[in-house]
């Protein structure tokens, strides 16, 4: 739901201006969290809202100044483009709903960099963290008017070759094994350097070619065509290469987006479409994907 449509409630009509609320319900729906939260927003003053004939309302106009924040209109516009990790469901969404999002797909480090740099409205993440994924790598930066959505949940494991299947049921059957990297600074990387420590392995175990996987495809293709016997990849690309898949967790990929470019049409178009059926049956084809908690908020900053 855009903040316009939203806008259009009425609640009360002078004759000679027209005086627009929302109510609690399209602000949590507006903010994507819940009823809950905007009562305590509310209750600590930190929301803009009147209490008129004892229903809380709150005064659309004040609350895009506040969603927009008090340096918005000194903050130059960001450029229409979506870094970080390449996501195969995100990807046919962006070209799927033609919302016009220029995608530059080159790992979460990277995607994290150019957000906190303003050089894009959108970064794709799935930091592995100690207690989790991406929260507290986005909150240790200090950044100002972004917010955290969830995108989906992903299975990922090990996408392994039909020939190496028998041999390679764990992180540490790969001792010995050729095996396709992630360039530095992709959430994968993080997360297998992390695997592999775990299974008393390091790459020096392994048998690495000089070219790296830019994106979850370019690794299940380098497994299907015969150039590595397995990779850490996402359930959802071993299926149409029909590549063994042995599951080893369960991630977080989540959108940081800035909290101006959310209102903007481009990222709206790409949330209308999210809500549709067309949406959730091709995450189903895809496979490997939870969409349960698409669209709640997982981070806010100050």
């Amino acid at each position: 739901m855009s903040l316009e449509s939203i806008m259009g409630n009425t609640l009360h009509d002078t004759g000679t201006q027209q005086l627009q609320f929302l109510t609690t319900k399209e602000v949590a729906d507006l903010l994507r969290v819940k009823e809950r939260k905007v009562y305590d927003l509310a209750a600590a003053n930190e929301i803009p809202h009147r209490r008129i004939t004892g229903k809380l309302l709150f005064p659309a106009a004040e609350l895009r100044s506040w969603i927009e924040g008090p340096t918005a209109a000194a903050t130059p516009e960001r450029p229409g483009v979506l870094a970080g990790s390449h996501d195969p469901l995100l990807d046919w969404a962006v070209h799927a709903s033609g919302c016009g999002l220029a995608m530059l797909c080159n790992g979460s480090a990277d995607g994290l960099n150019r957000f906190a740099a303003g050089d894009a409205a959108l970064a794709g993440l799935h930091l592995p963290e100690e207690n989790g994924w991406n929260v507290a790598s986005v909150s240790e930066l200090g950044l100002k008017d972004a917010v955290l959505i969830s995108w989906a949940s992903r299975k990922r494991g090990l996408l392994v070759s039909r020939e190496a299947a028998p041999t390679v049921r764990s992180v540490a059957d790969l001792k010995g094994k050729r095996v396709a990297m992630r360039q530095p600074g992709t959430g994968t990387a993080l997360l297998f350097s992390r695997l592999l420590a775990d299974a008393g392995l390091s790459e020096a175990d392994l048998i690495t070619g000089p070219a790296t996987a830019h994106t979850e495809n370019d690794a299940a293709s380098a497994v299907a065509a015969g150039e590595a016997d397995a990779a850490l990849g996402i359930e959802t690309a071993a299926r149409p290469f029909k590549l063994a898949f042995v599951p080893l967790a369960e991630e977080c990929f989540d959108l940081l987006i800035d909290r101006r470019s959310f209102f903007t049409p481009p990222v709206q178009m790409l949330f209308e479409f999210a809500r549709t059926s067309e949406f959730r049956d091709k995450a189903a084809a895809l496979g490997g994907y939870d969409l349960a908690g698409h669209g709640a908020v997982r981070w806010l900053s100050a």
